[in-house]
């Protein structure tokens, strides 16, 4: 539990700095927009090459990559269901509401809490690389072309990831794994250099945007707000448990792990991806405040019961 508590302290600290210097005027709203295009085009794919490229691509071909996409793809479903026959929400809110609602903070908090509570960071390698190299390119394919304002032809469907630098860094990432190839040092080190903004930079935007934006939970639709934290911290554990019990006849540290890993809040990823392109940014924002508020005692609450 010890664990869960540090990663979450971490976190809070970079966000209240990001917090603390847009209400003393040292950064403003500008500074949040050149920060999200900084972690966006640059940082977070130096980030993810410099993740893909050391992992070891076995530890995603386990039963935590299918526990992952069955309570990813069921609570996405339902969020869908409703955003279209009841929100009537146009696609691109719906991408941007199924991810805020599926979407698990796989890296910031995901790596520290399996550290800490399950004792390795394996079981945080399926769902975050499933986010990287399947979910985020077929989000990002499907926003690309909505916010495009022309109708693609198929070849510019097929190769719109290609123009993606989140894409394209998470590919070549994963090419270097599976040819086992090693990253010269000379290209190595500055791209790690670049990736170390990526995390703070995130933490450091959303700081802003909680102090200059509207206030939390003050904008938009309650109700659909209240529908994706229950959706992202009850839903998707709830399937990820069962897949992982009665599928799969998981227990013990396994069977904790892939519930723990479902119940992780919204990742600070998704803010980056609606202020970039411009949909339901409000949405984005505030289910990550309040999915990280709460799950601390979701969390906490699932480990003493699994343990």
């Amino acid at each position: 539990m010890q664990g869960v508590l540090a990663g979450f302290a971490t976190i809070g600290a970079v966000i209240a700095l990001g917090f603390i210097l847009a209400h003393l005027g040292v950064l403003r709203s500008d500074s949040q927009l050149l920060l999200t295009r900084l972690v966006f085009f640059v940082a977070t794919p130096a980030l993810l090459f410099q993740t893909l490229s050391t992992a070891s691509v076995g530890q995603i071909l386990s039963s935590g990559l299918v526990v992952a996409a069955l309570s990813f793809v069921g609570t996405a479903a339902v969020y869908v269901l409703l955003a279209r026959a009841v929100w009537r929400r146009s696609t691109g809110d719906t991408v941007v509401g199924a991810l805020s609602s599926a979407y698990v903070n796989a890296a910031n908090l995901g790596l520290p809490i399996t550290v800490y509570v399950l004792g390795s960071a394996s079981f945080i390698a399926p769902v975050l690389l499933m986010q990287l190299l399947v979910i985020t390119p077929l989000a990002f394919a499907v926003l690309d072309a909505v916010t495009s304002g022309r109708r693609s032809s198929l070849f510019g469907g097929i190769t719109q990831p290609l123009r993606n630098p989140i894409t394209v860094a998470s590919f070549l990432g994963l090419l270097c794994s599976l040819a086992g190839w090693r990253v010269p040092t000379v290209i190595a080190d500055p791209v790690g250099l670049i990736a170390g903004i990526a995390v703070p930079g995130v933490l450091l935007a959303y700081g802003i945007s909680l102090r200059l934006g509207p206030r939390p939970i003050a904008g938009g639709s309650r109700t659909e707000l209240a529908v994706v934290c229950a959706l992202k911290l009850v839903v998707q554990p709830v399937l990820a448990y069962a897949a992982a019990r009665w599928l799969f006849d998981l227990d013990g540290r396994a069977l904790l792990a892939a519930t723990v890993v479902a119940a992780l809040p919204t990742a600070q990823n998704i803010f980056v991806y609606a202020t970039r392109y411009d949909r339901s940014t409000t949405l984005a924002r505030d289910s990550i405040f309040v999915t990280t508020v709460l799950s601390v005692p979701v969390l906490l609450t699932i480990t003493a019961l699994l343990t």
